[in-house]
């Protein structure tokens, strides 16, 4: 679930962040990262013709595929030798002005920036590290950024904006008002703006944690529920109609206040999942643990007339199967139906 603790320090520190910079600061610019910096270039430019189709792939040169350093294309040369820029064939390709040698192609309507060009160079003079796709690495914390001395930090989160900001040679906005930025967290919270009388208790709070409480108070309120509660719903395919011919009502609200509930008490994300798959097998079950198992009964329901009561029973079995599989195990169920994942590890 949405930790509290972590969402009150995030817009606590979106004030603290506005409009403290004035100077202009050399900054290092991190390591290339392959996943985020390279692996996006090549297939913008490079896949329709190095990718994973077989009949529309030439030269013999894979680049989907993290082994261009072991194989080489049918020119003979590799692709990306590590640390080796002369030796990469990838890179002398994308500098070359010989229209035959020019990697893309000057008729393939792609094409690739100086700066998108020098960060493959950066990589590969880097040692041309990879990984394998976002979802498949293990979490990492990173090192805080370190700040000027000129700029005002109140959260390590603060520095991490601000160290990608100095790196994009952009400069922190002026700090906004304090009833702009009642109204922005008001609507990030609980999707609604803050009413005149929220404004007004904040506006004439003179203590130097008004807007820390405002937040507060915006946590504890059933709205950030009803808010933070709306992308479940879609996902779980909620609704109080069958879905199927006539679309007739069916009573399923009683489980979206379940989950509404379960949001306004940061009920953790572990017992989230275990009281909509399972509720009703815990023992000693609780009735809104029994409620919570109505993800499963948020299937279409079909009503109609000579209906074939086994095929339905397979269908819902099956919409039942796909929305968990969608819900809690995405590339690991759906996708590799259709798909092979080798090509993101």
């Amino acid at each position: 679930m949405f930790r509290r603790a972590i969402c009150r320090k995030l817009f606590v520190s979106s004030l603290a962040l506005t409009g403290f910079f004035h100077g202009q600061t050399s900054w290092a610019a991190p390591p290339v990262n392959f996943n985020r910096d390279i692996r996006p270039l090549l297939s913008d430019t490079c896949f329709q013709c190095h990718g994973p189709d077989e009949q529309q792939r030439k030269g013999g040169l894979r680049l989907d595929r993290t082994e261009w350093s072991q194989v080489k294309g049918d020119s003979g040369a590799l692709a990306v030798v590590p640390q080796k820029l002369d030796e990469s064939e990838l890179l002398l390709r994308l500098i070359s002005s010989d229209p035959s040698e020019q990697m893309p192609p000057p008729n393939s309507g792609k094409s690739l920036t100086k700066p998108q060009i020098e960060l493959i160079r950066r990589w590969i003079a880097e040692g041309a590290g990879t990984t394998g796709h976002w979802a498949f690495t293990p979490l990492v914390r990173p090192a805080v950024p370190n700040h000027p001395a000129s700029v005002a930090i109140h959260n390590p989160i603060d520095q991490f904006v601000v160290d990608r900001l100095l790196r994009e040679g952009l400069k922190p906005a002026r700090r906004a008002d304090l009833a702009t930025l009642v109204r922005r967290v008001s609507l990030d919270l609980t999707g609604l703006p803050p009413t005149p009388q929220e404004m007004d208790a904040v506006l004439l709070d003179a203590s130097h944690d008004a807007y820390e409480k405002y937040v507060d108070r915006l946590l504890d309120s059933p709205r950030y529920g009803e808010h933070m509660a709306q992308a479940w719903l879609d996902i779980a395919r909620y609704a109080d109609s069958n879905g199927f011919q006539i679309d007739s009502s069916r009573q399923m609200w009683p489980w979206r206040e379940w989950v509404i509930n379960a949001y306004n008490r940061n009920l953790p994300f572990d017992q989230f999942t275990i009281d909509q798959l399972a509720g009703d097998l815990i023992p000693n079950a609780k009735p809104d643990q029994i409620v919570a198992t109505g993800f499963n009964r948020n299937h279409r329901l079909n009503g109609e007339g000579g209906l074939i009561a086994e095929e339905w029973r397979v269908e819902t079995v099956i919409d039942r199967v796909e929305t968990t599989g969608l819900t809690w195990l995405g590339l690991t169920f759906n996708c590799c139906r259709c798909h092979d994942l080798r090509v993101l590890q």
